[in-house]
Order: C-alpha cells, then sequence, then structure tokens
C-alpha cells in the first residue's frame, strides 16, 4: 500500500519527475557556503517560529487530542527541530498566506504549490505530490475526460495551485469557464458538489482521499494535468539560513523514511474505502455505533484498551448487530463461541452489554497470556489475530516463522507465517495443525483500518459537520467568481 501512495505523493523516481525535480529545485537558491542571516538569528533569539497555515483537514486543525494535521505534525517537529516554539496563525485562505509571509511571517505551511517566479518568497524543496483530480457528484454519468467540464457548473479553490491546470486546458477548450472561490475550503467546495449546488470540482488527490468519507455522493473523476509540488516559503532578503535549516529538516524526513510514513498515516485510506464498503459504513457508524459507544467506553475502561478498538472489533465481528450468528454457531456482536461465553461469564450472547464486556475481556485474556517478550503493537495484533483464528494456531505460526529464520515476537513475521498454516508442508509441523490462517491476517488488517476511520471520523467530524451549521446565502455561488470561456 505504500508504494502505492508513494507513487501519488512523493517525488517520483522516473525521468519525467527527475525532469521536474530539477526544474523545480533551480528555484531555490544554493545555499551551500551562505550565512545563517538575521531571520534565522531572530527566531532563535525570540525562540518561537511563526508559521501561516490554513485551518484544514489536511494541513491544520484541532481534534479531540489536540492541535492534528498533516502539515501541523512537519511544522512540530520542524520547531524541535531549530529548538524553539511552535506560534501558528491559522485565520488564512490560500490567497493570503504568501503576502503574510512576506510581509511579517517566519514560515508558510498551508498546502502552497510550488508555482515558477515567486516574489518576495523562496520555496523549499518539494515535500509530496499534488495531483490535481476533477471529482463530482454521484449520478453525472460521462464524467470522464476534460471535454466532459465543458458546460458544467465546477468550481475550485484560488490560488490553491488547481485553478493552473483549468487555465492550461482552457487553452485547449477555449468554452471551458469555471467558478473560483477566495473564502472556501475544500470540505465545503464538496460540500456543495455534495448538494448539487455545483457538479464537480478539481482539487487535489490527497484532499479527496481524506474528504471522501464524509461526501459518499462525490465520486472520483480523472487526473487533471500534471502534478505539482506542495512546498513551504519563507521570506526573501533576510538570508538564507531558515531556507537551508528547512531544506535540511525536509531531506533528513525523506530520506529517514519519516516522510512516507506520514503521508501513508494521514493520506493513505483511498485503496481500501470501497473495500471495506464506505457508504455502509458511514450508516453504520451513525445509525448503529452511537447505541453502543457507551457500552464500549465502559469495557475499554475496565480493560484498558482504547474504546474505538473494541468498536472496530466488533465492527469486524458483526456489523454492530447484536442479533448476527454465523453458520458455525458463533453469536451475537463481538461473534463469541459457546466455549468462550461460558469461559467469560456470558450468559446471553445476543445482549450488547454482555457481548461487548465477554469480547473485552476474553481479547484482554488472550493478550495477557502471550509471552513478555512480546510487547507493544505487536502484541496488540497477535492478541487480535488469536482472537479469530485460536492462540494455539497462533502459536503454531510463530513456530513457522521462527523456522523461517524470522522473530517469533514480531507481528510482521508472524503475520507472513500465518497464511502457512493452510499448506501440509508447513501445518504437518505444527501441534495444532490446519488453520485458515490468511483470514486472522485479513482480520486484523481490517480492524487496524476500521479503527483509523473511526478515530478519524470522531476527531473530524465537529469541524466537518460545522458546514451543516453555516448560514447559507440565498445565492449559493456567491462566494465564487467566474472565469469566463476565452471566446
Amino acid at each position: 500500500m505504500l508504494t502505492l501512495i508513494c507513487r501519488h505523493f512523493v517525488a517520483c523516481a522516473s525521468a519525467y519527475y527527475a525532469l521536474i525535480a530539477i526544474m523545480l529545485l533551480s528555484l531555490v537558491p544554493t545555499l551551500s557556503l551562505t550565512p545563517p542571516g538575521e531571520h534565522l538569528t531572530q527566531i532563535t533569539a525570540k525562540d518561537f517560529i511563526t508559521v501561516h497555515t490554513r485551518n484544514t483537514p489536511t494541513t491544520y486543525y484541532e481534534g479531540r487530542q489536540g492541535p492534528t494535521g498533516f502539515e501541523y505534525e512537519l511544522m512540530h517537529r520542524f520547531a524541535d527541530y531549530l529548538g524553539v516554539s511552535l506560534n501558528l496563525n491559522a485565520r488564512h485562505h490560500p490567497e493570503s498566506v504568501l503576502p503574510a509571509v512576506r510581509e511579517s511571517g517566519d514560515l508558510g505551511a498551508a498546502a502552497l504549490p510550488l508555482l515558477p517566479n515567486p516574489s518576495g518568497i523562496y520555496y523549499t524543496r518539494p515535500i509530496i505530490q499534488m495531483q490535481p483530480l476533477v471529482v463530482y457528484r454521484r449520478g453525472l454519468n460521462g464524467i470522464s475526460e476534460p471535454s466532459d467540464l465543458v458546460g458544467l457548473e465546477l468550481g475550485t479553490l484560488s490560488e490553491a495551485g488547481t485553478s493552473e491546470a483549468l487555465r492550461d486546458l482552457q487553452h485547449r477548450h477555449p468554452t471551458l469557464s469555471w467558478k473560483e472561490s477566495h473564502e472556501l475550503e475544500v470540505a465545503e467546495l464538496l460540500a456543495r458538489v455534495e448538494n448539487g449546488t455545483l457538479d464537480a470540482a478539481v482539487i487535489f488527490e490527497h484532499q479527496f482521499r481524506l474528504n471522501r468519507l464524509f461526501f459518499p455522493n462525490v465520486e472520483r473523476g480523472f487526473i487533471l494535468g500534471d502534478p505539482l509540488s506542495m512546498a513551504w516559503a519563507v521570506p526573501s532578503g533576510r538570508g538564507l539560513g531558515l531556507l537551508e535549516a528547512a531544506n535540511h529538516f525536509l531531506q533528513d524526513l525523506q530520506e529517514s523514511g519519516t516522510l512516507d510514513r506520514l503521508v501513508s498515516r494521514y493520506f493513505g485510506h483511498d485503496d481500501y474505502l470501497e473495500y471495506v464498503g464506505t457508504r455502509t459504513f458511514l450508516d453504520h457508524l451513525d445509525a448503529r455505533l452511537p447505541r453502543y459507544t457507551d457500552l464500549f467506553q465502559q469495557s475499554a475502561r475496565e480493560t484498558g484498551f482504547d474504546w474505538k478498538l473494541l468498536a472496530a472489533v466488533g465492527y469486524q465481528e458483526s456489523h454492530w448487530d447484536p442479533d448476527a450468528v454465523s453458520p458455525t454457531g458463533v453469536r451475537g456482536l463481538m461473534m463469541l463461541t459457546n466455549p468462550t461465553a461460558s469461559e467469560m461469564g456470558v450468559s446471553d450472547r445476543t445482549d450488547p452489554a454482555q457481548s461487548i464486556d465477554g469480547g473485552a475481556r476474553y481479547l484482554r485474556s488472550i493478550k495477557e497470556r502471550l509471552p513478555e517478550s512480546i510487547t507493544g503493537d505487536d502484541r496488540l495484533f497477535m492478541a487480535m489475530a488469536a482472537y479469530n483464528v485460536g492462540l494455539g494456531h497462533l502459536y503454531d505460526a510463530r513456530k513457522i516463522a521462527e523456522m523461517r529464520g524470522g522473530n517469533p515476537d514480531s507481528w510482521v513475521d508472524v503475520r507472513a507465517a500465518l497464511p502457512l498454516l493452510q499448506q501440509r508442508e508447513w501445518h504437518s509441523q505444527t501441534r495444532h495443525g490446519y488453520a485458515r490462517g490468511g483470514e486472522p491476517v485479513i482480520y486484523v488488517r481490517n480492524i487496524r483500518r476500521y479503527y483509523e476511520m473511526i478515530e478519524y471520523v470522531e476527531r473530524s467530524r465537529q469541524q466537518f459537520f460545522q458546514l451543516e451549521q453555516t448560514p447559507v446565502n440565498d445565492d449559493p455561488l456567491l462566494l465564487f467568481e467566474l472565469v469566463p470561456p476565452l471566446n
């Protein structure tokens, strides 16, 4: 999955992208042997760096656990890198960030596209690639190529980079027109596609990945033009020390693999949203989970698990259906077997409270019985796998992992060994024999992904659904400016 993500978001190794990288880096002044300059000295002296940013899910926002977002994490790490505090000014739209950096700010970090001929600023090295993407309202058929956009109510954000792709397209399709907004953000733009105010919009692909969970009636269309690079901006004329420090910091992130991991963490969901059934999941999240949230939270307090993890297990087991039953007789919201229910003191497996409590305590008991040498997330993932396939088969997979030269305490190695329980060559050498070892691998993977989705919805729902409380203008397109056709 990470390889696919990197293909979309991190500079590619192909000759084409190598050429792009050379062109982009040519915009950055030579940094060797340059003095720090007054700017970096001032930041160090005042002991904080002011960053101009935007309040968006892809950039920075306040979650339940405090500030979060892809660029916020980069900003925070950069401030630590400099040994100073982070001071944010998030009251910006795309067009106001660069003027603020030129006039008073230290750094601009707001999904800024690296464009040629900047005035009064220097761009850092590219951070990730941003691919313009056409999205459209579900039900509009045949939106598959640029000519299909002519005649549609099409919108985008001003000064965000996506309008550049539309201007390039307009030279080939002179009758194309669209509307740009200086005041909206991506989620608000998608909301207008969702509700029919717009037919389609042009945003960046990574923005769609992060937002699409909340707009199930917005479809992915097609990529538009070449990718742009996200970069940071610093003011020119105040020395190159800050720019040099930022470039060194970003280079270290990329070379260490940290940047890839952050991209995966924040934008790596799109490849499985269809697999898990986005609209079904959202329907159940709204209609079913609230009935059981208190029970999950109570069991989490008693067992030490994150309640969202327990909820993810419940969704994987039954889609939060207390009356669920399998052909083998496993029953209830947490799908307990009769022996497990008896062991946990559950008298009625269809009672949600008993099922959730029993399932949570059973998962904890498995986790506690694992060898002490298994620690951290490895211990949790193996406990979840054993919840599905049984502790005996998990131990067999650990043995196979060791026989193959792997680490039996590492989930990565045990995960690779589990499917081998389906092969006679391997299961004949184990105590418990054959098992459908591929299932617990998928099981753990799904739970981790459901957990990520629940966590994301929980920390982001308030921000997204503030849109519903925003006063609506009589003219829903009042916040847009029309870009007319060329002829």
